[in-house]
This record gives C-alpha cells, sequence and structure tokens, in this order.
C-alpha cells in the first residue's frame, strides 16, 4: 500500500498536469480552490485522473468534501485500505 507521501507526489503530479500547478507546491494543507486556483473544471479533471490512478472510486457527493490535498490523500489511503 502506498504511503501518505507517496499518494501526494502522484496526486501533485496530476495536479501538475491538470493545472500546471509546481508538485512541490502541492502540499497537504493546502486548499485546491484557494491556495492552487483549482477550479470546478480542473478538479474534476483531477479527480478522474486521481480515480484512474489509484484504482478507486470517489462519489460526486464525496467530491466537494475534498478540500484540501489531504482531505484527497486521506479520502485515497481509506479507499485503497
Amino acid at each position: 500500500m502506498a504511503t501518505t507521501e507517496e499518494i501526494r507526489a502522484d496526486l501533485a503530479d496530476i495536479v501538475n498536469e491538470v493545472a500546471g500547478i509546481e508538485p512541490d507546491d502541492v502540499q497537504l494543507d493546502k486548499s485546491f480552490v484557494d491556495d492552487l486556483d483549482v477550479d470546478s473544471l480542473s478538479m474534476v479533471e483531477v479527480v478522474v485522473a486521481a480515480e484512474e490512478k489509484f484504482g478507486v472510486a470517489i462519489p460526486d457527493d464525496e467530491v466537494k468534501n475534498l478540500k484540501t490535498v489531504g482531505d484527497a490523500v486521506a479520502f485515497i489511503e481509506r479507499a485503497t485500505a
């Protein structure tokens, strides 16, 4: 199973590909919207790419709860445990 840091790094690569954010800026305490300027359309792309990368399903009603990078990493950790 991937570590928290491995998941964060993989997610950072996805955010970089989708939104052009430097991977080093994608930290657990960062808000996708407020800190990283990820808009709702880009967030959908991040979610789809994360589902493919990690082999998890992220329900639409759960996406609104993924406000920070840490929220997303925690969700992926639970989903892959």
